[in-house]
């Protein structure tokens, strides 16, 4: 088995600084690239509703100026190690398809992702996004169950 590059979707919760060292150890075990991303929910996907496309995109910019600054700051004591072998990308659309659609277009061997595992109405209104590319991901998915408190 080769692992070369490594996905590590992220939402800035809890759960992703549980699940980062995962994907950080492996990374330098297999001496890989580690993929950081974190997916902007597309509002005008999300809620089926009409909204000024002008509006959507000052929007889109604003939020993805500051994801990236984000996702850089937030990973930076973890990745250290990895010296030049992190790559970041803040992505726009649908959470699940688009960490699926990055790990098929960038060779991904193995996506690493926290499951914050939502039960009942939660569940049923929010979905897995987890879940949702364990079933549909091409390649392997380790998933880290989020300890009980942490979102």
């Amino acid at each position: 088995m080769e692992i070369k590059n490594i996905l590590f979707p992220t939402d800035f919760l809890e759960g992703s600084k549980e699940a980062v060292p995962y994907a950080v150890d492996l990374a330098e075990k297999y001496n890989a690239t580690l993929h950081i991303v974190h997916v902007i929910q597309d509002i005008t996907q999300a809620s089926g509703l009409y909204v000024p496309h002008v509006a959507v995109d000052e929007l889109f910019k604003s939020l993805y100026e500051e994801a990236d600054k984000e996702i850089r700051r937030v990973y930076l004591e973890e990745t250290r190690k990895l010296k030049d072998k992190v790559k970041y990308a803040v992505l726009r659309g649908v959470p699940y398809e688009e960490i699926i659609r990055y790990a098929e277009d960038n060779g991904i061997d193995l996506i690493v992702i926290a499951s914050h595992g939502r039960k009942g109405l939660d569940r049923l209104f929010f979905g897995s996004t987890a879940e949702k590319v364990v079933r549909n991901a091409r390649c392997p998915v380790l998933t880290v169950r989020v300890s009980e408190g942490a979102s």
